[in-house]
């Protein structure tokens, strides 16, 4: 206790001289304990840097302490559930702290080769594992020390934390102890120490555990001190750059460059000014970084160094050009479509072709002029390009040519040709007999234009086409068959198609044999025949009607079956011309009395070989030929 009173005292008694906090550049640590990382547990650190017992046990208790990249969850229902580093990197190791009653050291560690006269910082992260809800009365906070000791023992500075307040979630805080090293100290030791009692509460977590130089205000820029910090340039560029750097309040510092490689920050021999040219002979993509150190007097150790904020030439590569054919070629009058990736935007140039951003290009109709090389120059998102090129032939079209045009009949073939190509196609080819040759037979039914496109060696093609004229074959029709009775006359229908002239044979009861729908009043039946003969000597035809002509039936009303040999039969007239006809014949009581199919022989007026009586009776004669049934009465008289 009376060691850590002294050195208070000694450090109430430095504020006058020592800073509190850093607002210039900070060099690269010269203790830098983050623990490490990977999978619980971590390994316990060494037996010189701290005096508490390591334990492999998540859950450490009083006076231990264990390395882990998260806090268990079953820990103790007191503490903060951290799920991770103060950087927030899920494997990343901290060290979790469970204090003992009496003052411990948590850390120690030599900081050697120090430079005199040179402001150094001493910081670390601390987490108070303690909740908002479990703390209060009789509850102790964390409460350290931060310790710059001489390697004699000698205490150089501290700066006592106080007590961390207790939050409602895992919340990180960094405190930073500041000196300047005496002359005659080359190297010290550093501590942190517990000051509050343990056994309830004074329970936390720390993390990189930094000791590091701090210098002034370092300005370093591109061309000039307040130039940019960044220089994009594009794989293959030819540049050189100058780098600029000065220190506000330091009229005598030292220079040193540096250049980031495989193996970290690197010293760039004999660059020592506060000017550095670099050069970019075709560059190579990646990021090229550098900085400048600056110490003071004579001393040229890293330890004593801080940097500027890196410098960074980003070069980067080129588009990839794809997607484009080295060469491209079109008929003459179709389209040719020139197409590149692998960029962000796109130019092409060509012959004929003003300047464009389109990408794809599409150049209708073209014509001989439109052939040659075409350039497209890709760029990326950082206005690298690259370019690539097509050549583009025109090829031209055949002199193609067709003949075979005629008038046909129908179902007559004909040949069609086409010329000029090695090789054609015909449409429509469905009545052709080989629709890729170049001269065809055509056998079509109706008048059809046939296209060609014929083909030369480059495959474009031309087109041409011809026209088959088909002339039909007359077609007659005579019309329904026609039914009259013997003395009537029936208007007969005929039509025709594709006919000059027609007439009709035979001409007997025709009123117009030359018509097409005559009157005919045949006695007899016959048949008619119309003939059409062919406009154009493509073929005649003839169709044919038949005319049935019932003959005229007279049917007496009286007869007398007493074998006089006068008027003994009931004789119907031309009733023996209707082989179907029904005779039924009635008395007058609705009895039939006679029935017969057909009318070969008269009716003798008997029923079942018996004459019937005197009377009247009455007769039904269906002939059977779709027309009105016959009806009326008959006398019989003895």
């Amino acid at each position: 206790m009376l060691l850590i009173l002294i050195g208070m005292a000694l450090h109430l008694s430095a504020q006058t001289t020592t800073p509190t906090k850093c607002d210039g550049s900070l060099g690269d640590p010269v203790i830098n304990e983050d623990f490490g990382s990977g999978q619980n547990p971590g390994t316990a650190l060494p037996s010189s840097t701290t005096n508490m017992q390591y334990t492999s046990n998540p859950c450490p208790n009083d006076g231990q302490y264990t390395i882990v990249n998260a806090l268990d969850p079953s820990c103790h229902n007191t503490w903060q559930l951290v799920p991770h580093d103060h950087t927030g990197n899920p494997n990343g190791y901290m060290m979790i702290v469970n204090a003992s009653q009496d003052p411990s050291v948590f850390f120690t560690q030599s900081a050697p080769v120090l430079c005199p006269g040179t402001t150094y910082q001493f910081s670390a992260w601390i987490l108070n594992l303690i909740t908002q809800a479990a703390s209060g009365s009789g509850v102790s906070e964390p409460d350290i020390t931060f310790e710059v000791d001489a390697p004699d023992g000698t205490v150089l500075s501290t700066l006592n934390t106080g007590s961390i307040a207790a939050t409602s979630t895992p919340t990180w805080v960094k405190d930073s102890l500041y000196f300047t090293t005496p002359n005659t100290v080359s190297s010290v030791i550093v501590k942190l120490t517990n000051n509050a009692p343990g056994g309830n509460g004074n329970d936390l977590v720390l993390d990189d555990i930094v000791f590091r130089a701090c210098g002034p205000v370092i300005q370093a820029g591109f061309g000039s001190v307040s130039g940019t910090k960044t220089q994009p340039i594009c794989e293959g560029d030819n540049t050189t750059y100058v780098l600029s750097a000065s220190v506000v309040g330091n009229n005598n510092p030292n220079y040193q460059w540096q250049t980031y490689t495989s193996n970290g920050w690197q010293d760039v021999i004999g660059q020592t000014s506060d000017t550095y040219p670099v050069q970019f002979p075709n560059a190579i993509p990646g990021s090229y970084q550098y900085r400048v150190g600056i110490s003071n007097g004579s001393s040229t150790s890293p330890n004593c160094r801080t940097y500027s904020a890196p410098l960074i030439v980003n070069v980067y590569a080129n588009p990839v050009v794809s997607g484009v054919n080295p060469t491209e070629s079109a008929c003459v009058g179709n389209s040719i479509v020139l197409s590149a990736s692998g960029g962000t935007s796109y130019q092409w140039t060509g012959p004929n072709l003003p300047v464009t951003t389109q990408n794809p290009v599409v150049i209708k109709n073209v014509t001989s002029a439109n052939a040659g090389t075409y350039t497209v120059t890709a760029y990326n998102q950082y206005d690298c390009s690259s370019t690539a090129t097509t050549a583009v032939t025109i090829n031209p079209l055949p002199a193609g040519s067709t003949a075979g045009g005629t008038t046909i009949c129908a179902g007559t073939p004909t040949q069609i040709s086409a010329s000029g190509g090695v090789s054609y196609s015909w449409s429509p080819g469905k009545t052709l007999s080989d629709s890729t040759i170049a001269n065809p037979i055509a056998s079509p039914n109706d008048t059809t234009t046939y296209k060609v496109k014929i083909y030369n060696q480059n495959g474009c093609f031309a087109t041409d086409s011809v026209t088959v004229n088909v002339e039909k074959k007359a077609i007659a029709n005579a019309g329904s068959n026609k039914v009259i009775f013997e003395g009537q006359q029936v208007r007969l229908t005929g039509s025709e198609q594709y006919g000059g002239s027609y007439y009709w044979t035979p001409d007997s009861a025709l009123s117009d044999p030359t018509s097409l729908t005559p009157v005919a009043n045949p006695t007899d039946d016959i048949t008619y025949t119309l003939h059409v003969k062919s406009a154009n000597n493509c073929g005649d035809d003839s169709s044919s009607v038949f005319v049935k002509v019932y003959k005229k039936i007279t049917i007496p009303n009286t007869f007398s079956p007493n074998g006089d040999g006068v008027n003994d039969k009931w004789d119907i007239d031309a009733l023996v011309t209707y082989p179907d006809c029904l005779l039924q014949v009635f008395d007058r009581y609705g009895q039939q009395v006679y029935k017969s199919i057909g009318y070969n022989k008269s009716w003798d007026g008997k029923l079942n070989g018996k004459v019937l009586p005197t009377g009247t009776y009455y007769y039904v004669i269906d002939l059977k030929n779709s027309t009105p049934k016959l009806t009326g009465w008959l006398l019989i008289v003895q």
